[in-house]
């Protein structure tokens, strides 16, 4: 798990996503408060839906290196903030992904942890409970269950079971590399057309053949 994640930190989420299509992504108004920052982690599940109980159950006792997981049930209550930031911070999480909403949004940039939502808001809920942690949850979408692998950058978040990702990952990184040459030559004042087949693909699929898209750099 250790080598995947370290893996995953170097690539793109967009990458990955090309390198298999059918992997889940999150709704995309599910961004990262933070700019320019990559989060990969295993899921540690909580359930916020309008109650803090479980946020305070689940930052007490996630390892290090995994991501609170928060499904609000569509709540318009802040379910994270700057203190649970600075505590996952503390505690050596990878980051807080938040099927709603969050608040503090100052705090949260200095203290520097990946935190995603689908905004803010300065209302929060109360801490009765009852806590609900480590249990499939929907997010964004999707069903995500405690162990998935959580991976995001700005371009969104993607969470799927850790053998499906591993199964991508060696096509992502070649994904990348090719791209990489591509850019390279492009910078050098070379066109993307001529470091592409999409004249030949253009044809084709007018003439109704067969055809798939591919740089050759």
């Amino acid at each position: 798990m250790d080598d995947l994640v370290t893996r995953l930190a170097r690539l793109q989420v967009s990458s990955l996503s090309d390198a298999d299509k059918t992997l889940p992504v999150c709704d995309p108004a599910i961004h990262a408060l933070i700019p320019d920052v990559t989060l990969v982690g295993t899921a540690f599940t909580v359930r916020a839906d309008g109650d803090l109980l479980g946020m305070i159950d689940a930052i007490g006792r996630a390892e290090p290196g995994t991501v609170l997981v928060v499904a609000t049930d569509g709540r318009p209550l802040a379910a994270s903030g700057e203190l649970f930031a600075t505590e996952g911070r503390r505690r050596g999480l990878a980051g807080i992904v938040v099927d709603g909403f969050c608040r503090d949004l100052r705090g949260i940039r200095r203290v520097g942890l990946p935190v995603y939502a689908r905004g803010t808001t300065p209302a929060a809920g109360p801490a009765l409970g009852p806590a609900v942690v480590q249990e499939p949850v929907p997010f964004g979408g999707i069903e995500v269950r405690p162990g998935d692998l959580v991976f995001g950058d700005d371009d969104g978040l993607l969470i799927a079971p850790p053998e499906r990702i591993a199964a991508a990952v060696d096509r992502a990184e070649e994904i990348e590399r090719v791209e990489a040459e591509v850019a390279a030559a492009m910078r050098g004042g070379r066109s993307l057309h001529e470091l592409t087949n999409a004249p030949e693909h253009l044809r084709a699929i007018a003439a109704g053949e067969p055809s798939t898209f591919r740089f050759q750099p």
